[in-house]
């Protein structure tokens, strides 16, 4: 639905966006996640056609943004970080303007508008003017009036920000609803956000996409291994005899004794390799010893470490880049300006004299 080729956004010297490219499909909740000043904003700017490119190409369901804008805009219903909204318009009158800018045709136009707010549940506030409107209403109204025109893609930037709890939980909710018949992507630097809403993540740094899977996948990438965490009560020497019937299968095991419960009982951490679950085996085996089993939890990898990892490494990886940048370009000056030394100290050439055979008055040089 979305092509994204080689984008590349220059404010002066700053580089926003740096040679992005990907794709985003149908029928998916796509989390653009990435630090503060990462580009997030820029790249949703040009790719809804309010901001224009240094370099690349992005096609919307084939049409080029660029290009063909009117036909890739009518493909997309944005919701920038701060939502266009009139505040001394009511719901209503807003969602109608909106339609008539959008150039919904007129008996489509009452029923999208009713449609946008059942969907986004601000029916009952539609007669009130929007600045008398909590801060979560105000979002509904702007993502209302990205609903307009049935766009197949909605693009929601930093949707839930300044909310409070309970209206970021609404907010979350109906964007769950909205992938129900749209493809969405959402912008956030907020993990939990991503984490609970969206399917598939991209994760950008410095303008550059640093990462781009489902959440599961990014978190087998990085996790070398499944530690199965287990609190056991019984004698230590039929847990021991459990623990050597399931070192086979496993890289290591670690036990002691928990001081926080009764006696005789352990902590065991059972370290596998990432493909390996051994919850099912390990429970037969303590129960066949007679083991009481009061705990037992694999740990997982979160998005906020994938998230940590990804953008620390980047930043490293990136001021590295800038630093040898930097060393280049001295480098490079320095030798412009000995070359520029060398040539103020070179001697102008002498003249050359008069063949000795000729006389002066009819001597004329070769190049004048």
């Amino acid at each position: 639905m979305i092509e994204v080729k080689n984008l590349t956004k220059r404010y002066g010297d700053n580089l926003a966006v740096n040679d992005l490219s990907f794709t985003v499909e149908k029928g998916k909740i796509y989390g653009f996640l990435g630090p503060n000043g990462a580009g997030k904003s820029t790249t949703m700017n040009i790719i809804t056609g309010c901001l224009a490119a240094t370099s690349g190409t992005v096609l919307i369901n084939g049409h080029d943004i660029f290009e063909e804008p009117v036909e890739a805009k009518k493909c997309i219903g944005y919701l920038p970080e701060l939502p266009p909204l009139y505040t001394d318009m009511t719901p209503r009158e807003y969602l109608t303007f909106v339609a008539q800018a959008k150039g919904i045709a007129r008996d489509q136009r009452q029923y999208q508008i009713n449609y946008a707010m059942e969907r986004t549940q601000i029916t009952h506030m539609q007669d009130r003017l929007i600045k008398n409107l909590s801060k979560g209403y105000r979002q509904r109204v702007g993502i209302a009036q990205a609903m307009l025109g049935s766009p197949e893609i909605i693009i929601l930037d930093e949707p839930t920000v300044g909310l409070d709890p309970l209206q970021i939980i609404e907010i979350r909710d109906l964007i769950r609803s909205l992938a129900e018949d749209h493809t969405v992507i959402l912008s956030s630097h907020i993990l939990s956000e991503v984490s609970a809403v969206c399917n598939y993540v991209m994760i950008i740094a410095h303008g550059r996409m640093i990462a781009s899977d489902t959440i599961e996948n990014l978190s087998k990438y990085l996790v070398g291994s499944n530690i199965l965490h287990m609190t056991v009560r019984g004698d230590l020497g039929r847990i021991r005899m459990a623990i050597n019937s399931l070192a086979e299968n496993a890289k290591t095991i670690r036990y002691e004794e928990n001081p926080e419960e009764k006696a005789d009982t352990y902590n065991i951490d059972i370290e596998t390799d990432r493909e390996t679950d051994l919850r099912e085996e390990a429970f037969r085996t303590f129960v066949d010893e007679n083991c009481v089993i009061l705990k037992m939890q694999t740990e997982a990898i979160g998005l906020e470490d994938v998230f940590l990892k990804l953008t620390t490494e980047e930043a490293e990886e990136y001021a590295v880049e800038q630093e040898n940048a930097a060393i280049e370009e001295k480098e490079n000056a320095f030798a412009a300006e000995k070359l520029d030394d060398d040539d103020e100290a070179a001697p102008a050439p002498a003249p050359q004299p008069a063949p000795a055979d000729s006389d002066d008055d009819d001597y004329k040089p070769m190049f004048s």
